[in-house]
């Protein structure tokens, strides 16, 4: 996967999946939960954010449900990958399964403010903060969970596997 260019998001500990896809718009098309998305965090957040973004974060992204519309959400809105000191187990197979990075990293919250400039190697897991002229090395992503999200997801990857023509996703 190339690299990712775009503008940090950053939020701190214990971002959990109610966060991400509130419960209330689940019923929603994926449009109208987009927009509420980490809005109880950031009321802004969904109609700030710009197509390559890059959210940061810290222990435990995505906690609590299996809801997979949680990395749909940031999917949709344009956001590329989520680097976090740690992951919600459930959430970051759902990021892969649906082609979103996300990426380890126990320093990089330290190195961060929304606003900064941000581009993110995710074969080598380089992590530059272009506006500090700082930065730090992630967990590389694995051979096996890159090659799913460059197919924009599990399904589209094993569509891929089995030759069969490749559709647009629904959630970017």
């Amino acid at each position: 996967m190339d690299t990712i260019e775009g503008t940090a998001r950053c939020f701190g500990d214990s971002v959990d999946t109610d966060m991400l896809a509130p419960g209330l718009y689940m019923k929603a098309p994926m449009a109208e939960l987009a927009k509420h998305c980490l809005e109880a965090l950031d009321e802004e957040f969904a109609a700030s954010v710009k197509p390559g973004d890059v959210v940061i974060a810290g222990r435990g992204f995505g906690i609590g449900s299996s809801r997979e519309q949680a990395a749909q959400a940031l999917l949709h809105l344009g956001i590329r990958a989520v680097v976090a000191r740690s992951f919600g187990g459930i959430f970051y197979r759902n990021a892969f399964n649906n082609g979103l990075m996300a990426l380890q990293s126990a320093e990089a919250v330290e190195l961060f403010e929304t606003g900064d400039r941000v581009s993110l190697d995710p074969r080598t897991g380089c992590l530059t903060n272009l506006s500090r002229s700082r930065g730090c090395v992630c967990a590389p992503v694995p051979p096996n969970l890159l090659e799913i999200a460059r197919a924009g997801g599990l399904v589209p990857y094993v569509k891929a596997r089995l030759g069969e023509p490749r559709q647009e996703s629904q959630n970017a």
